[in-house]
């Protein structure tokens, strides 16, 4: 399996450092407000990522942070006159709604909070200021650029042209414009925390870097995130956690590219900013993890009402072609194969090997859909009531185990209310009797109810839409 690490700028073969386990981090939402699209892309191709280590064989251990004390929480409370706390709360039961609906949950996940580990962060500040690499002044702790071996290796930014052009935080306390806070000085309504500093709270950086080192160690195999987080974010990380470990902190660091609405970049100030929760009033959140799927996760994606509807259709497609083979199971017997149906189980496997060759090929997800669609055709096409029960599951079992890589359909259908039995059985009866106009009236009825028929040779057969 090849992985395009951002730290070296080319795909490489993936090692874990221990033999099948993976140990990855996830930066995961600063719980202010609802996530939004473009949050959910790296939550979604990562957890995918994840999901395919397992489909693997690997032990995975997955983190995904919870930013729970930052200066965007503290701005809502006190908009709102409410508590940091609240706000965290609030917003950390939110993400968990929305992470279900993306099917985020079907594996355990660690979602650690910054404000569990003021313990730990301390001390590692404690630590790099042991090493000279960090300085206190006046209760405010910054960490030492220049400290830190090769800053700028991730976004390949050198020093010189930070300085002059990066947006950072200007000080007269910094002693270069290019150092970043550790620990910050408490100020009169903010949540605080006792330090050898003085009374303060956590800068954002130093979270990562002490969660990822309390749950999997001073080296992980992957770290992972949004491409808007490589500077100053995770180049942070990495001068922090590597400064202090002596070590390198991740062996491969893997980015998603941006979303954009319209072809325009998303923006509140553009007015087409989507909560994963808005879209939910719209579509089933399956529809949208199945859409941030469909494109390489390295490239841009845009987000539209027609790609959304396109999207569903598609996820339609293949819903209908589980519930085809479900419906074939209960018919089809065992027997023994003739040379054509063993060279069926020949073309099961194939599809399942191009998912693979996809999936190995840096998560290509867009080319691991195309094989789900392609099996799915080819049972529509070559798998009937006559087909022998071994080829039948052998397809059903595939489409399941590829989908659930994708962490798609594993949505089972609702049971059918009384009502709408008792009309499907009242239109066979008046097709029998030859009342088509009944049996007309009846469908349209349905239909309004969400319900469509399809006549086959095999009975009645439905669907939601």
């Amino acid at each position: 399996m090849k992985l395009y690490n951002s730290l070296t700028r080319k795909k490489e073969e993936f090692i874990p450092i221990k033999e099948g386990e993976v140990r990855m981090y996830n930066c995961g939402p600063t719980v202010y407000n609802y996530i939004h699209v473009g949050n959910a892309r790296p939550l979604v191709v990562f957890d995918t990522l994840r999901r395919y280590f397992i489909f693997k064989g690997y032990d995975v251990k997955f983190v995904v942070n919870f930013t729970d004390i930052d200066d965007k929480l503290i701005n809502r409370a006190n908009e709102e006159g409410t508590t940091v706390k609240e706000i965290a709360e609030r917003y950390i039961e939110a993400f968990k709604e929305d992470a279900n609906g993306l099917n985020l949950y079907d594996y355990e996940t660690y979602n650690p909070r910054a404000t569990d580990h003021i313990t730990q962060i301390i001390e590692f500040i404690k630590g790099l200021e042991e090493k000279g690499a960090a300085y206190n002044v006046n209760g405010n702790v910054y960490f030492s650029i220049e400290h830190a071996k090769d800053y700028g290796k991730l976004s390949k930014k050198n020093i010189e042209d930070l300085i002059s052009g990066a947006r950072v935080d200007v000080s007269e306390e910094k002693r270069n414009p290019m150092d970043f806070a550790l620990w910050k000085k408490e100020k009169e309504g903010e949540p605080s925390w006792d330090s050898p500093w003085g009374k303060g709270r956590p800068g954002w950086h130093i979270e990562c870097s002490v969660m990822a080192k309390t749950l999997l160690g001073e080296t992980i195999d992957i770290h992972s995130g949004g491409e808007d987080l490589q500077f100053p974010h995770h180049e942070n990380e990495i001068a922090q956690s590597e400064t202090m470990n002596e070590k390198p902190f991740a062996n491969y660091w893997l980015h998603n590219g941006m979303i954009t609405v319209e072809n325009q970049k998303m923006s509140k100030s553009l007015g087409n900013f989507f909560t994963v929760r808005e879209v939910s009033k719209e579509y089933d959140l399956e529809v949208l993890r199945f859409f941030l799927l469909s494109a390489h996760y390295r490239t841009p994606i845009n987000f539209s009402r027609e790609v959304m509807d396109q999207t569903k259709n598609g996820l339609e497609r293949l819903y209908n072609g589980k519930k085809n083979l479900e419906y074939l199971l209960e018919k089809a017997e065992d027997r023994e194969l003739n040379d054509n149906e063993r060279k069926m189980i020949e073309d099961i496997d194939g599809f399942k090997e191009d998912f693979i060759r996809g999936m190995d090929d840096d998560l290509n997800t867009a080319d691991a859909i195309s094989s789900i669609f392609e099996l799915t055709k080819y049972a529509n096409t070559n798998i009937n009531e006559n087909t022998p029960k071994k080829i039948v599951e052998l397809a059903y079992d595939t489409l399941m185990e590829l989908a659930k890589v994708l962490g798609i359909l594993n949505k089972k259908d609702e049971i059918l209310e009384d009502e709408i039995i008792e009309l499907i059985e009242k239109r066979s009866e008046a097709r029998k009797n030859k009342n088509y106009k009944l049996a007309d009236e009846i469908r349209d009825l349905l239909r309004d109810k969400g319900i469509i028929l399809e006549d086959t040779p095999s009975g009645v057969k439905w669907k939601r839409v």
